[in-house]
């Protein structure tokens, strides 16, 4: 079964976020556009990479109202660590969560259970809790965040306008198609 317009599972975490640990939860994401950023662990070599990537472009993505969640199987106290260690990580200023045991990782299905790490997973959440983007990557290859944001003004885009469709490499303002009849075998 595919996750793809499936339901988030509840859950209930610790994150990190601007120099506090707070609570987050299922509950904390209804009615607003989230994106879930798992990656395998702290203090490593891709991760801050792809970290920081999504870290310039956050502002981007709140104007568009998305909430990002980063997510690993590390402790909160493990992210507040690696933030006050690095300076890639310092400019983070979405949630961190932490996910020791290991049940969000494994409710997105992208855990790997002999190594207890999770792979390079990326999912964008609509306000009714449903997947509307999964991507998932072996561990050696790095995200691009402009791409995501992308995929999120698609996603929004189709969300409210229903009957069209966004093509390959849409861009926002770009024609968008309204699948019919009379457009089979014209493209």
């Amino acid at each position: 079964m595919s996750i793809i317009n499936s339901k988030i599972k509840p859950f209930a975490t610790q994150a990190y976020r601007n120099g506090q640990f707070v609570s987050v939860s299922d509950s904390d994401l209804k009615g607003k556009w989230s994106v879930f950023f798992f990656y395998p662990a702290d203090f490593t070599f891709v991760c801050p990479t792809e970290l920081g990537d999504m870290a310039d472009l956050y502002p981007e993505f709140q104007k568009l109202g998305v909430e990002v969640y980063s997510v690993s199987t590390d402790t909160h106290f493990t992210h507040k660590a690696w933030h006050d260690a690095s300076d890639t990580i310092k400019k983070i200023k979405y949630f961190m969560l932490g996910d020791p045991t290991g049940a969000i990782t494994r409710n997105f299905d992208v855990m790997i259970e002999e190594a207890g790490l999770a792979l390079r997973g990326t999912f964008l959440v609509n306000p009714e809790g449903e997947i509307k983007v999964a991507e998932i990557h072996d561990l050696g290859i790095g995200r691009d965040a402009s791409e995501l944001l992308r995929k999120v003004k698609a996603a929004q885009y189709v969300a409210s306008h229903p009957g069209e469709v966004c093509p390959a490499k849409w861009q926002e303002g770009a024609e968008t198609l309204k699948p019919s009849l009379d457009l089979v075998g014209k493209i």
